[in-house]
């Protein structure tokens, strides 16, 4: 069975400091239509208007991922993306009236917490994932900076950080084997600066809202106690001292390896930018919010040039298929020669994926062409609806009470030659939910990479008299 989508049940809101422009803001996570996504509205501005949360959209990096679209700009969304793909949620809009998403305690926590008390909502669309096919890398080689995706059947992240410091953040490394893990292992991780950066940060008017519980300040530089009253001042904070482990007495580190977790919380929530939730192990060394965003750039056009090319199912002969042709000769009535489906590959709930091997012996090509054998058309949509045939009665309990009947065939349109030598690949997908058991599917048929015949069909389940 496929995944469902998700949204939440009802709306939910937080209010606090943007971390750079101090503003009070209100976030509210509302629940949104199947196959909406991500949105952010900003409710303040004329028009209210939606930005789209893909990586099109980001305009800057520095410190907090920053998405625009016209004069709207919203900043230091991350936290709160990780919040949604980490907990399952795949459509919310997202309103705010003001310029920057509350930096809260500086990790995901009370997103999450906030989405928990809306609940989740499933939905009747199936998931989409982005499936990572081949190793793909992004990098910077001069600072030592990479992101390598490599194809798997889950999600997955490993994270190393490294800095030019004898402190805590020498070397740290940070894992989860699947998204379920990032409640509990991630999610409550906070951000964290270096305090040769807290000055010049003030400086340029960033991190206005910034206090000392919300952040990780990890010290890389001798500090004299001149250094740390002006910090006191600075935050308002009473005493400031510096803790064995070289960060500053403001928070208790939840984890030992906190900055590394909370790195790879800041990869999840740039990498939702892509669009779609991601199947494959990610690997970033050193990452940021600049290389993150590129990499789901490079994510997003790879899913926008599969969207214009047909999803080729993929056939790897050694694998054991659902049903042999035995199988199929239980379910059909068929028989040679005109049963044309040889195997089937994959069953799920709204898809079914045949085989068939088309050999010179075939006894159509003693007569359809026989110095130059090709494939009737005519046969190609036979066996794309013997296919979806089979997909209808894997439906029942006990399929060999009853038989297809194909009541439509819309829309047929051929490609390209099929030939002694070619191995079909037929692709029968639900374009509607099955009703008093009349179906109506897409079917497409493949060599290779390329499509040779498509159409769509409508069949009605019927039991056997007898």
């Amino acid at each position: 069975m496929g995944e469902k989508q998700a949204t939440i049940k009802k709306a939910v809101s937080l209010t606090g400091n943007g971390l750079h422009t101090g503003v009070k803001v209100t976030l509210t996570l509302n629940p949104a239509p199947e196959n909406h996504g991500y949105k952010f509205k900003r409710i303040d501005l004329d028009g209210q208007p939606v930005i789209n949360a893909w990586a099109d959209h980001v305009a800057f990096t520095e410190r907090g991922t920053v998405l625009q679209k016209g004069e709207a700009k919203i900043s230091t969304i991350e936290h709160c993306l990780a919040a949604l793909r980490g907990m399952g949620v795949d459509n919310c809009l997202i309103e705010l009236n003001g310029p920057e998403a509350p930096i809260l305690d500086g990790s995901a926590k009370l997103y999450v917490e906030a989405i928990i008390e809306a609940g989740i909502e499933i939905q009747n669309a199936n998931r989409q994932y982005f499936e990572i096919k081949e190793k793909m890398v992004i990098e910077d080689a001069e600072k030592g900076i990479k992101i390598i995706a490599l194809p798997d059947d889950h999600f997955s992240i490993d994270t190393m950080i490294s800095f030019n410091s004898s402190f805590l953040l020498s070397n740290q490394y940070a894992s989860i084997d699947s998204i379920n893990e990032f409640e509990k292992e991630i999610s409550a991780c906070r951000t964290f600066v270096f305090l040769h950066e807290l000055e010049p940060l003030l400086k340029h008017n960033l991190i206005k809202g910034g206090d000392l519980d919300n952040a990780i300040i990890i010290i890389d530089k001798e500090v004299t106690q001149n250094e740390l009253d002006h910090l006191s001042e600075l935050f308002n904070k009473p005493k400031v001292e510096v803790q064995p482990i070289g960060i500053l007495n403001n928070v208790d580190l939840v984890y030992p390896n906190e900055p590394a977790r909370h790195k790879l919380l800041d990869v999840i929530g740039d990498l939702t930018l892509a669009g779609l939730p991601i199947k494959g192990k990610i690997i970033a060394t050193r990452p940021g919010h600049n290389i993150n965003v590129e990499f789901a750039k490079l994510l997003r056009k790879e899913i926008k040039k599969r969207a214009q090319k047909a999803d080729v199912p993929k056939y790897d002969p050694n694998k054991e298929p659902i049903f042999d042709v035995n199988a199929i000769k239980r379910m059909l009535p068929h028989r040679p020669p005109f049963l044309l489906v040889d195997k089937i590959i994959d069953l799920q709930d709204n898809v079914v994926i045949g085989i068939k091997n088309v050999t010179m012996n075939e006894p159509f090509f003693v007569g359809h062409f026989p110095e130059e054998p090709v494939m009737p058309g005519v046969l190609q949509v036979e066996a794309m609806a013997q296919a979806g045939g089979i997909f209808v009665l894997s439906k029942v309990e006990d399929p060999e009470n009853y038989s297809t009947y194909f009541l439509k065939i819309d829309n047929i349109k051929f490609r390209k030659k099929v030939v002694p030598g070619d191995t079909l690949i037929f692709k029968l997908e639900l374009m509607t939910e099955i009703r008093r058991g009349v179906a109506n599917m897409k079917g497409t048929a493949f060599v290779g990479d390329a499509i040779v015949a498509e159409g769509e069909f409508m069949a009605q389940i019927v039991k056997n008299k007898g």
